[in-house]
């Protein structure tokens, strides 16, 4: 990808797994971004990613990418979340860094690595992509239009069949379903409604996937008197297409949203996202539900929003991220009261 974009930093992503193949290089692709330079511990793997993406470079080490690149670009760190914090030492100070969520895999590493990253000055974010796939933007823009009035609950509801076997770091995880799956509808939920004031939280497992922790979830915010977000997750839905489901009920005071987030279905072939309204206002009053069409998909599509949130503050058109680890942390927090409840539970 030689494509320069709107005085952007190139990119260097450091990691050339299924979901850089997968999501962030076909976005940055499809966004014009410019990706520079790839390394991977398995060099041949990089090489082949490198060829099938058009990238010009591809590093024997993680030293010779940073030596050869130092703050002249944006590091796409697409490693597993326990990974970030023996790596960001190694980041040039200053430097423009997105980390792939989660941001450690709990509290303690989540403050080590916002530790690092205020110490040596990096732009640092985390990739929270869903607050960007292109359901939601949409979503975002009728909200602040006024088109369902008051945002008052949230509700995700994922019934499905996840082939948990593509992500083999995942057996044996101490911690898995809330952690890697809906930490993205709690960033959410936090983006949307802002911080919650209580939280309880379920998470179990099934007995056809002992090996994992939990896969299954249940998780309710509430945000004063009349504000709540559900979360509700099965991924052991294995009985067919028919009844599996995974979408996104945003309602209001004057109106109602639904998501439908298609990549969950028959994953990870997908099906295309989807979004409805319905309100209240206006000559829409006896309209009934409304198809808006979209412009993508969460996957890839999302990750491009992510990605340019660091590629603006790089280029000094932003001060901070959105998605800066700042905020992510407040993210990792509720993660980590949700698997505080649980183990008080277990106690009891």
């Amino acid at each position: 990808m030689q494509i320069e974009k709107q005085g952007y930093l190139p990119i260097v992503v450091i990691g050339a797994g299924g979901i850089v193949q997968d999501s962030h290089l076909p976005a940055y692709q499809k966004a014009g971004f410019s990706v520079k330079g790839i390394f991977d511990l398995d060099f041949q793997k990089a090489n082949l990613v490198a060829e099938k993406f058009a990238i010009g470079e591809v590093y024997k080490t993680l030293d010779e990418a940073l030596v050869n690149n130092g703050t002249g670009v944006v590091y796409d760190l697409a490693v597993p979340g326990n990974a970030h914090a023996g790596i960001l030492p190694h980041i040039p100070n200053s430097a423009s860094v997105l980390l792939q969520k989660p941001m450690g895999d709990d509290i303690q590493q989540a403050e080590e690595i916002l530790s690092i990253c205020r110490s040596k000055q990096l732009k640092a974010a985390v990739n929270f992509q869903l607050r960007y796939a292109p359901s939601l933007l949409a979503a975002k823009k009728l909200i602040s239009d006024g088109l369902i009035g008051d945002l008052l609950d949230m509700e995700v509801n994922v019934n499905v069949y996840t082939p948990w076997n593509l992500w083999p770091f995942l057996f044996g995880a101490p911690r898995m379903e809330i952690l890697y799956h809906s930490i993205h509808y709690l960033d959410l939920a936090r983006h949307l409604m802002g911080e919650p004031d209580s939280m309880v939280a379920s998470s179990i497992q099934h007995p056809e996937m002992l090996e994992l922790s939990s896969v299954k979830s249940t998780l309710l915010m509430q945000f004063g008197a009349c504000k709540r977000a559900l979360i509700h997750t099965n991924h052991c839905h294995y009985f067919g297409r028919q009844h599996q489901h995974s979408f996104i009920k945003l309602e209001g005071t004057k109106g109602v949203i639904r998501i439908g987030m298609g990549v969950l279905l028959d994953y990870p072939k997908g099906e295309p996202d989807t979004l409805e309204y319905s309100t209240l206002l206006g000559d829409q009053s006896n309209a009934g539900w409304q198809t808006l069409e979209l412009n993508g998909n969460w996957f890839p599509d999302a990750f491009v929003g992510s990605m340019d949130e660091v590629l603006q503050v790089a280029a000094g058109r932003k001060a901070v991220a959105n998605n800066s680890v700042e905020d992510a942390i407040k993210t990792m927090q509720w993660v980590e009261r949700c698997y505080t409840d649980l183990n008080l539970k277990n106690i009891q």
